[in-house]
């Protein structure tokens, strides 16, 4: 199997998650060996798409290279992952993604609308060899050997909108399509204040965001799956997983988790070469 970029550059235009600004996106072709690079064309800087460049993780993950910052890269690292685009190149006019859906699958739809070429360099991946495995609390996430991508993640909030939800599946492209794209993001009504207070959530709206209040989802006339919320943290673990830099192989376990402890699992990993081994994908 080798390398793939996309065949055209398109381009996404919507508002910022956080910031609340209107940012214009560009996804390009890159050359064999590019990985995943955002640039900031406001700001003259390119940011590879590494976990090791992962400097913030409240409310989203947040990558860096000096003062240049892009946040809440997970949801399109989702969708460049399970397009299986190895290399190219992200152009923002400003601080993040346009959040568009609020999902990955109006990221996948964008990527597939520009095709995709395969390179001259062959496609690797990373084989975990042991259990890895990070806690905060209640939290935990783990990386297990495996012989094909899993995930196995559980959550539980108070409300009764939520409760307790777990989810797990092999994935697959399609798989990835049908059952974990489509789920959106979702927050609390009562924490909204606090959130533009910290100059975080301008963006968010009843178009983009499951709100909840009390015991209600405000929006649920747009809600994909029963149990969406479990979806989208399985959204969000794949795109903090792709920033390993190479497809996993192995089952990820989490418990509660968020982009903390998903980031940690990735350093953890990569501290002892004894953790893992790079192969070349058939």
């Amino acid at each position: 199997m080798t390398r793939r970029t996309l065949s055209k550059t398109v381009t996404a235009e919507g508002t910022a998650l956080h910031a609340g600004s209107a940012v214009r996106m560009t996804l390009s072709p890159a050359a064999p060996q590019t990985g995943i690079v955002f640039r900031r064309s406001d700001l003259n800087a390119d940011i590879p798409a590494l976990y090791d460049a992962v400097t913030e993780t409240n409310l989203g993950t947040v990558i860096a290279k000096g003062a240049a910052k892009v946040g809440v890269v997970e949801h399109l690292m989702a969708a460049v992952a399970m397009a299986e685009v190895d290399d190219l190149l992200v152009t923002l006019d400003g601080p993040e993604p346009p959040i568009l859906d609020g999902d990955a699958l109006s990221y996948l739809t964008l990527l597939e609308s520009a095709g995709f070429k395969q390179q001259a360099a062959p496609r690797q991946a990373i084989k975990v060899l042991k259990r890895i495995e990070v806690t905060h609390k209640d939290a935990s996430a783990a990386l297990v050997p495996s012989d094909r991508l899993e995930y196995d993640f559980e959550i539980e909030f108070p409300t009764p909108v939520i409760g307790r939800q777990t989810y797990a599946l092999a994935f697959s492209g399609d798989a990835f399509r049908r059952e974990i794209a489509p789920a959106r993001t979702f927050g609390f009504v009562h924490e909204l204040e606090t959130l533009k207070k910290m100059d975080r959530g301008h963006g968010a709206s009843l178009e983009n965001t499951l709100a909840i209040e009390g015991d209600t989802v405000l929006n649920a006339n747009l809600m994909r799956f029963p149990d969406e919320f479990v979806r989208h943290k399985i959204l969000d673990a794949v795109g903090d997983m792709a920033l390993a830099g190479h497809p996993l192989i192995a089952r990820f376990e989490g418990r509660r988790s968020g982009h903390a402890l998903n980031n940690q699992l990735l350093r953890r990993l990569f501290a002892e070469r004894a953790n893992y081994t790079t192969v070349n994908l058939p």
